[in-house]
């Protein structure tokens, strides 16, 4: 199979080759293809990877281009993580928000909205050039904000775009180990979760037939020893009955991290930008010793990942430090649409679940059933909007499995969030300024007409690419 990944010069890049040329993946890839528009970073990339233990003797061709024609012919799945405007932009993207005395974060809230309106058009881009060039080929999406992205990418590709995101697998993960009862890889039986992408619960942890979570939620020492559980106090979580990913601490915990990060003598986005500038020059020019200089510099950024929820000097665990994450849910979604055996994993999918004589032997009926019309995966969603589900993948495409209703708050935070997300697809796709307008002012943690006008005139007057977005639309 020939692999291109778009974005090939960024950051992570170095952790799906480890992957590849190693361990239960090695072998599935013969081609890889890098493509990014700017060559300094492929040179730079493809210097880490020619030094990584490993790499010598390794059946797999790589190749890099600037070229998307050149990238996109033949390829059978292209990997897309990119980021217009590089690290400046995403520090643009939480400044202007933080300067406004809200949120300053990548994906979520007001720095979400912008990052999702300056990327989705690129997006839209390189998916109309797949169609034309590869239209056979899967998109494994892994550009940020996840969920909008796919959503935007849907009227282009159908159901051959899927969004990946490791937040969500990995906290299954982790609170089935603190639990006691690991999973077996690629199985999700007995996992209740539903969400969008950076927000989402794990509702249900099934073991023997009975549900382990209670248990783990009502023990402080076991929620201690995962990222998750340190997150929350315990008697919030034993009260709430449900694990929150990380990103929703944002959420419950919203004054402590603003604070948090206003106290930072930089945001994580001027630290991440100024890492990159030092060391990508670095890595070209320091052959056999590239790998080194990018394994030092990757567990450094790891253990600054949401250092704003650990004020109190914790650090993050050493098997997050070791990095495997969001690759290998990319890779084990690409060889089971690869026709390599079917998997389950937590995927951003359409909400839509098949017709029940074509749902899988293992999963649930839908909790209600209307002749004629698609049923959604997480009941009180629209079943055409992109979620946050367990699915089962297989050669396909991705199937999402039948969720219980969120309760009241929680759905209440999904369908406002999920508004907000759909505003700012339709803002990103037709050029509706009024949308992007609404998008920032309805998002729970703007929640504000005038705030949004800021907002909106601080991320067009740090990106003018953003207002000529509108120009001509009329709206």
């Amino acid at each position: 199979m020939r692999l291109l990944i778009a974005g090939g010069g960024g950051f992570r890049v170095p952790l799906i080759y480890r992957a590849l040329v190693s361990g239960s993946f090695s072998g599935l890839v013969t081609e890889l293809v890098l493509y990014d528009v700017d060559p300094a970073r492929l040179d730079a990339v493809t210097a880490v990877l020619k030094s990584m233990p490993g790499s010598h003797g390794a059946p797999l061709r790589v190749s890099a281009t600037t070229d998307p024609a050149k990238a996109l012919a033949g390829a059978g799945m292209v990997f897309a993580a990119i980021r217009p405007g590089g690290t400046g932009g995403r520090v643009a993207d939480e400044k202007v928000a933080r300067d406004l005395g809200l949120l300053g974060q990548e994906t979520t809230g007001a720095g979400g909205i912008s990052y999702a309106l300056r990327t989705i058009p690129y997006m839209l881009r390189l998916a109309r050039r797949m169609r034309e060039q590869c239209p056979d080929a899967w998109l494994i999406n892994f550009t940020n904000p996840v969920g909008m992205v796919t959503e935007a990418l849907l009227p282009v590709l159908g159901d051959r775009v899927i969004g990946i995101c490791d937040s969500a697998c990995g906290l299954v993960h982790r609170a089935a180990r603190a639990a006691g009862v690991p999973l077996r890889e690629g199985h999700l039986d007995g996992v209740g979760y539903y969400g969008l992408n950076h927000l989402g619960w794990l509702y249900r942890l099934g073991s023997g037939g009975r549900d382990v979570l209670p248990g783990l939620l009502a023990d402080p020492a076991a929620l201690r020893s995962f990222e998750e559980g340190r997150l929350f106090p315990q008697p919030f979580l034993a009260g709430l009955g449900l694990l929150p990913n990380e990103y929703l601490y944002y959420y419950y915990r919203s004054g402590d991290a603003r604070q948090a990060i206003r106290a930072m003598a930089q945001t994580r986005g001027e630290a991440i930008h100024g890492q990159q500038l030092e060391l990508y020059p670095r890595l070209a020019a320091a052959g056999p010793d590239a790998y080194r200089l990018w394994e030092e510099a990757r567990r450094s950024r790891e253990e600054g990942y949401l250092a704003e929820a650990r004020s109190d000097g914790g650090h993050r665990d050493e098997e997050d430090l070791a990095g495997g994450g969001y690759e290998r849910v990319a890779l084990a979604a690409m060889r089971a649409l690869g026709g390599g055996g079917d998997t389950q994993l937590i995927l951003n999918t359409r909400n839509s679940l098949p017709p029940p004589d074509k749902l899988t032997p293992s999963a649930p009926p839908p909790a209600t059933t209307v002749p004629g019309s698609a049923q959604p995966a997480i009941p009180g969603l629209p079943a055409d909007a992109v979620v946050e589900v367990p699915c089962t993948v297989t050669a396909n495409g991705a199937v999402p499995l039948p969720q219980e209703p969120p309760d009241g708050p929680q759905l209440e935070l999904l369908q406002r969030v999920k508004d907000v997300e759909q505003l700012t697809v339709n803002a990103a796709t037709t050029g509706n300024r009024a949308a992007a307008l609404e998008a920032f002012g309805r998002h729970p943690l703007v929640d504000s007409a005038e705030l949004a006008a800021k907002l909106l005139a601080g991320y067009e007057a740090a990106f003018p690419d953003l207002g000529k977005m509108w120009e001509g639309s009329g709206r």
